[in-house]
């Protein structure tokens, strides 16, 4: 069994003027799809092939000889995560349960936008920034490169791609604008809330 480019959730243009579909065109179709090709290649004729990308990514997680496959098989997993944390007409303040979550775990919405803003900015170099629960409870952390969540036992809410490679073509060096852009105007609250049932 070997794995398949998701389609993004929405058309390349949804996400302007935050990001645009040239980005998404790149990002989506060169740099995700290079990472399932190479996923595939690497794990054909192996005791990987025909295992879930989630298992793939537990058992080559920390492995120094498997960190080709686990790179690949994180990136293809943390790209898709990543499509639907964003949507059309998103951003700003959560509703419902994950509001009340968010409140109960860091005091207030301004708190987590902070510190998810923080955790994208101080990523040095490639990586990304997420709100993960952890045993029950809201927490924002950062990945280097293709590190993922998935492979600390921590259960993933949302996620930023602060990669260049995510908003380079739209806002060059400028990743502060990029972050306020994602946390303001394009957050998929409702996607979140699904992953905290």
């Amino acid at each position: 069994m070997s794995f398949t480019l998701p389609e993004l959730p929405y058309p390349k243009d949804a996400l302007e003027p935050y990001i645009s579909s040239k980005t998404l065109e790149f990002h989506h179709g060169k740099h995700h799809n290079t990472y399932v090709v190479n996923l595939n290649n690497l794990i054909q004729d192996t005791d990987l092939a025909g295992e879930s990308l989630e298992n793939i990514i537990t058992k080559t997680s920390g492995v120094p000889s498997k960190s080709g496959i686990f790179n690949n098989a994180a990136q293809v997993w943390n790209h898709s995560f990543y499509w639907n944390s964003m949507k059309s007409g998103g951003g700003g303040r959560p509703t419902g349960a994950i509001a009340d979550e968010i409140k109960q775990h860091f005091g207030s919405y301004e708190q987590f936008a902070e510190q998810f803003k923080k955790a994208g900015l101080t990523q040095f170099g490639s990586g990304w920034a997420w709100l993960v629960l952890n045993k029950g409870r809201l927490e924002v952390m950062k990945t280097p490169n293709a590190d993922t969540p998935l492979a600390h036992g921590l259960k993933p809410i949302l996620t930023m791609d602060v990669w260049e490679h995510a908003y380079y073509l739209d806002y060059q060096n400028r990743r502060p604008d990029y972050i306020d852009a994602f946390i303001n105007n394009l957050i998929n609250w409702e996607f979140a809330s699904s992953q905290l049932e």
